[in-house]
């Protein structure tokens, strides 16, 4: 059984919550699980089978899919109080391609188990609404991932990227890899190492190992328009 604010966290999160009976409002309470996951754990991967529903009430995760050659590409990232639907990707018929969770900061997540969220919504029209509305945000996310892939030049890309990560940290020194960026945008790093420099080379940052400092904000907006 969870704790009281175990349970303010699921009424807040969760907008079918007032919809349910009170027998599958005790379901809930007696099954759902808090997990921990430290950074560079994978909450799913090629091989694991479906858990359930994550609820993430701390941490920073990653959600990505893999070519055939090997290359990742980032579809989007959930941070304090986001829903991870793909961890129930087996209860979503329509999903036949696997994305992979990854940790990128210690996260706390509540995890409601495969068999119980099924049951949920077999039973509720409103557990139905909720997983369609998610899966409608998630596939919005990936499909802006894929035009900016598609359509939109390398240059852009990693200035809105660095800005990005900027937002998300809260600070101007941002601490990574080439490789790492390479990941998230599914190109090689040699590829981004030549960015990078290029964009030292204006001014706009400044590159050091395991580490990229911007300096003119202004000018990396200017290239990611």
């Amino acid at each position: 059984m969870i704790e009281k604010k175990d349970l303010d966290y699921l009424q807040d999160t969760l907008s079918f919550w007032k919809n349910l009976t009170s027998l599958q409002k005790n379901l809930l309470q007696q099954n759902v699980v808090k997990k921990h996951f430290k950074v560079g754990e994978f909450m799913r991967g090629d091989s694991e089978q479906c858990a359930g529903l994550f609820l993430i009430l701390s941490g920073q995760v990653r959600a990505y899919i893999i070519s055939e050659n090997g290359k990742e590409i980032t579809l989007y990232r959930l941070f304090d109080r986001d829903v991870c639907i793909f961890t129930a990707s087996c209860i979503l018929k329509s999903i036949t391609f696997d994305v992979f969770i990854d940790v990128e900061k210690d996260t706390q997540a509540y995890l409601i188990p495969t068999p119980l969220f099924r049951k949920l919504s077999n039973e509720s029209v409103s557990v139905q609404a909720f997983t369609n509305e998610l899966m409608a945000s998630r596939f919005s996310d990936v499909m802006w991932i894929m035009e900016q892939a598609l359509f939109t030049s390398l240059d852009k890309r990693l200035a809105n990227f660095l800005l990005d990560l900027e937002n998300i940290e809260g600070k101007d020194t941002l601490k990574i890899t080439h490789e790492k960026i390479a990941n998230d945008l599914g190109t090689a790093r040699e590829v981004i190492s030549r960015m990078l420099k290029y964009f030292q080379n204006e001014g706009a940052i400044l590159v050091s190992r395991g580490s990229i400092k911007i300096l003119d904000q202004d000018k990396l907006i200017q290239m990611a328009g």
